[in-house]
């Protein structure tokens, strides 16, 4: 199989596509052939040692990815070959991540994509989404997301056109909760609006300050339909 590899630390050019042997997955793992690979700073930071040293003799970099079970190994149930499936820290304390035709993983980090979403889709939820996720649900008294379990709070989402922000914003208005994101251009308040935040609020042409407590205020007296 083809697969992108670096063994030293630094700049995109210490990566290249080699032929490595077809992993075979262990007990409770599985083999995705993949279709998409996400990239995420995490990735590019690992690879220049900015917050990681190299810990294996070869990597295979990402952590996001989507694609198809094509092995299944012992042990393991809920997947079966043809499956369609999105993965999540493919590459978190392994050697070899998604930027690769083919990956082995621990069964839990893969995650069934339905047939109405799109493998493009499925390489972009692992680390933003789930960090979002993660973000919204740590406070006190709010563990679970969905429908209605964030009605009545407001939620300030500081740089709205990225990839966690984003997610950030869809998720927090599924649940229904009124959102305040932040951003640096016109441009980027386009994404952040598309994601459906109910206010915007551009920090270098305005008071963040001011305008953030603003809305904030504007939406306890009149929180949006949703």
């Amino acid at each position: 199989m083809r697969a992108v590899v670096y063994s030293e630390s630094g700049s995109s050019d210490v990566m290249q596509v080699v032929e490595r042997p077809l992993p075979e997955p262990g007990a409770g793992e599985l083999r995705v052939r993949l279709v998409r690979a996400g990239v995420n700073p995490t990735d590019w930071k690992s690879r220049s040692g900015v917050s990681a040293r190299l810990a294996f003799d070869e990597v295979t970099p990402g952590q996001d990815g989507a694609g198809l079970v094509d092995a299944v190994g012992e042990g393991v149930e809920g997947f079966a070959s043809g499956d369609r499936v999105w993965l999540m820290l493919a590459q978190h304390g392994r050697p070899h991540g998604t930027a690769a035709e083919y990956v082995v993983v621990p069964a839990g980090r893969a995650h069934p994509l339905p047939e109405g979403a799109s493998f493009d889709l499925g390489a972009s939820l692992g680390v933003p989404a789930v960090t979002a996720h993660r973000a919204l649900t740590s406070g006190e008294g709010n563990d679970r997301l969905g429908p209605g379990t964030m009605t009545g709070r407001t939620v300030l989402v500081h740089g709205g056109a990225g990839a966690v922000g984003n997610a950030a914003i869809q998720l927090a208005v599924w649940s229904g909760a009124t959102v305040i994101a932040t951003v640096s251009s016109p441009e980027k308040g386009a994404l952040a609006s598309a994601a459906g935040a109910h206010r915007v609020v551009n920090y270098r042409d305005s008071d963040a300050t001011a305008a953030v407590t603003s809305s904030a205020a504007a939406a306890s007296r009149s929180p949006p339909r949703v």
